[in-house]
């Protein structure tokens, strides 16, 4: 695990490349465990939905280097990155909740995405619908919500100056739903479903490299909303209640449990 960096954010509100990429080795490891589980041999079109810096585009484009990929964000700056990563790819700005496909893809891959968008009942089967027969979904989420962490994130957004703007956000921050609900959103449309729970274990320098993990990634939809000085003071307090959270160990280390649900569905 990286040293704790120093805090970024974009005062335009734009993810960061950089900041999310300190951490590429955590990011990338269940993008590389749910391509492990992808029962495809081949593929002719590829979709890398809230493909971000690139790094899941380019272990898709290793495994399938005969396949059109097409990487999707909303974030200009991780789409310059992707671009730069992966220069055999296309990618292209959109949302998930709005996008359909060309053509039928062999393959709808999606890794840590989903969980930024609600509706999950309407969107997962429809994503599924739009794949070629025999083609497979995959995706891969945080199931962080009853993590301390997560309720860390909303109570410092209650408790500050800033809780008219934020805590809308913490109320409408999407939560992913259980095993079984996705299994029974899956099973009109495919002919065989995986779903697994894994549990992983970062190890940090400190409590403020908990921080620096999710200011690149879930503190993003609060941070946006703040002004220079005020992130500073929220990662200030999220700061100070990691460290009764999570306590250092002997040698100092801070150990973060981090639960992700991982589905595979093959297309009738």
């Amino acid at each position: 695990m990286p040293a704790s960096v120093q805090m970024e954010t974009r005062p335009s509100g734009d993810w960061n490349p950089s900041l999310y990429l300190k951490f590429m080795d955590e990011r990338t490891r269940a993008a590389r465990d749910l391509l492990d589980r992808v029962p495809l041999a081949a593929a002719r079109l590829v979709y890398d939905l809230g493909c971000g810096p690139g790094n899941s585009s380019r272990l898709l484009t290793r495994r399938f280097p005969d396949a059109r990929l097409v990487g999707l964000d909303t974030s200009e700056a991780m789409l310059a990155h992707a671009r730069n990563l992966v220069p055999n790819a296309t990618f292209a700005r959109g949302d998930i909740a709005g996008w359909s496909p060309e053509a039928p893809p062999d393959l709808i891959f999606t890794n840590a995405a989903l969980h930024f968008l609600p509706n999950h009942h309407e969107l997962i089967p429809r994503l599924a619908s739009t794949l070629a027969p025999g083609g497979v979904f995959a995706a891969q989420m945080p199931s962080t919500a009853n993590e301390s962490s997560h309720a860390l994130m909303r109570m410092v957004a209650a408790e500050g100056p800033w809780s008219s703007r934020l805590v809308p956000v913490a109320k409408t921050q999407p939560y992913i739903a259980a095993v079984d609900d996705y299994y029974e959103w899956l099973q009109p449309v495919s002919k065989a479903i995986e779903l697994w729970l894994t549990t992983y274990v970062y190890m940090f320098d400190s409590a403020a490299g908990v921080a620096d993990f999710f200011a690149g990634s879930a503190l993003q939809p609060f941070l946006e909303r703040l002004s220079d000085d005020e992130r500073c003071a929220f990662v200030a307090r999220y700061r100070e209640g990691l460290e009764d959270a999570y306590p250092a160990q002997s040698d100092g280390k801070v150990l973060l449990p981090y639960p992700r649900l991982f589905m595979v569905a093959v297309r009738r």
